[in-house]
């Protein structure tokens, strides 16, 4: 099953799903309205190889809560991504058994071909 794990109210998320080809066969997955099970993030984990990985350090959280100066571990980085979703670094897509995460143009792109 091809999955998206996003943010419905990301701009960001939301272009980037607009540009998705039609007839995706995507599940879409809102993180805010659903959060993430520990199971999704173990899957997640998997495929990526770390939670660090999946760990989004534009979190607002991760600034207010002075984590840059942390020294965080692959646990710390699993527990904050179960506490609050802003942590995810977002969106992920889980297409045919690969994951593709984040936001920037050469992941878009890989997910968009991908799915064609």
């Amino acid at each position: 099953m091809n999955k998206i794990y996003y943010l419905a109210s990301c701009d960001t998320c939301r272009k980037i799903i607009k540009s998705l080809p039609k007839d995706n066969n995507l599940v879409f997955h809102d993180i805010k309205q659903n959060p993430i099970t520990e199971a999704e993030l173990e899957e997640m984990y998997k495929l990526s190889g770390s939670y660090e990985a999946l760990f989004s350090k534009k979190a607002q959280l991760y600034k207010s809560m002075d984590l840059k100066n942390k020294s965080l571990t692959e646990e710390d980085y699993k527990k904050y991504i179960l506490e609050h979703y802003t942590f995810l670094s977002r969106p992920v897509f889980i297409i045919d058994d690969q994951i593709y995460i984040g936001n920037t143009q050469p992941v878009t792109l890989q997910v968009t071909k991908a799915l064609s």
